[in-house]
């Protein structure tokens, strides 16, 4: 019997790259057809992927027309018109835009802690979550069936890739803008410094000079001074964990770091939980990399994570004056894990169930 056949919408893009690199090295399921889509202006375009070369065709409803799986790394707009359209042609749309993320009838997946709930898709979409909420959920997810989490307060660290190849560019452009140069003496050097460079932060996607400085600010406003960033690591937690009262409080920052997101998280459980237990399960867990020896200074950091598949968690602490409470920090790659991998293992999951 042949496999079932995968599409790629969003082939040409950022998430779509690193989304054809996972494919190649990942050959547990044997698709009888990969099929390449991008806009118009792409189309045409020649990719290898699994050894095949491949042309990219357009965005289109016949696009779909005997696809069974079709993955979306597109921006919000295009998958809020196009999965819905997918679907209609009799795919399973799985989405990682946050297009459908917060939708009742559209579950939000993340494999190691929910994979059941790739069969309860009565739209025929299934969303991804953010990258920053993805990032913590493999030892949430842990963690809590042991120990029943109750409540949450995150804390950030999100790489410039998480605003999109502008906010790459940016970085590194205000990077080669200050080198050489002794900046930080006094207030306003690194702006004036980038101004003279052509470089104002009203061009900027960030609301402040990013190099040589951390942002207490990642996505838009939204109520009574949240961000949005901050909303979706809040109500996305809820969804995935199935804890729809979790008290979640999260600051998101953006950080002076290309690729990787980091969180500093502090988790409150119902039972009693020790280190001793928590390294136990974390390290049991197949997609995690416990790295946790403080005698040694041995902890996860983005440049040690980037690129890789798991999620790497250390400084695994338990809190001094909170019971029932457990201190640690995960760094995890945003555009794969974070984006690409976890949409295709939801893609590997589906195709076990067709």
């Amino acid at each position: 019997m042949s496999g079932p056949v995968l599409a790629l919408v969003g082939a040409t893009g950022a998430v779509g790259t690193v989304m054809i690199d996972i494919m190649d090295g990942r050959a547990s399921v044997p698709w009888s057809e990969i099929r390449l889509i991008a806009s118009a202006r792409s189309a045409g375009k020649k990719l290898t992927v699994r050894g095949e070369e491949l042309t990219v065709v357009a965005l289109s409803p016949e696009a779909f027309d005997g696809v069974d799986i079709a993955m979306f790394d597109v921006p919000d707009e295009v998958s809020a018109e196009w999965a819905p359209i997918a679907a209609s042609r009799g795919a399973v749309a799985v989405d990682n835009s946050g297009a459908f993320r917060m939708d009742p009838e559209v579950p939000l997946v993340v494999p190691e802690v929910n994979a059941d709930q790739i069969s309860n898709r009565p739209k025929g979409i299934i969303a991804n979550p953010n990258c920053t909420t993805l990032s913590m959920m493999a030892a949430l997810g842990a963690l809590h069936r042991e120990f029943e989490l109750k409540e949450l307060v995150v804390s950030s660290y999100q790489a410039a890739s998480g605003g999109g190849q502008a906010a790459i560019d940016r970085l590194y452009a205000e990077l080669e803008a200050l080198a050489g140069k002794e900046v930080g003496v006094r207030v306003g050097d690194v702006r004036e410094v980038l101004d003279a460079a052509g470089l104002p932060v009203s061009d900027s996607p960030f609301p402040a000079p990013l190099v040589q400085n951390v942002i207490p600010w990642a996505g838009s406003l939204k109520d009574d001074g949240w961000t949005s960033e901050e909303l979706k690591v809040r109500n996305e937690s809820r969804k995935i964990l199935g804890i729809p009262d979790l008290k979640v409080s999260a600051t998101c920052v953006r950080v002076p770091v290309v690729t990787t997101h980091s969180l500093a998280v502090h988790a409150v459980f119902a039972r009693e939980v020790t280190v001793e237990a928590a390294h136990k399960i974390l390290a049991a867990q197949p997609t995690i990399v416990l790295v946790d020896d403080p005698a040694e200074l041995k902890f996860p950091t983005p440049v040690d994570t980037v690129g890789e598949d798991p999620t790497f968690v250390g400084r695994v602490r338990q809190a001094l004056d909170f019971p029932n409470t457990l201190d640690f920090f995960v760094c995890g790659d945003n555009l794969r894990k974070g984006a690409a991998l976890n949409t295709y293992e939801i893609a590997e999951g589906l195709a076990e169930r067709l």
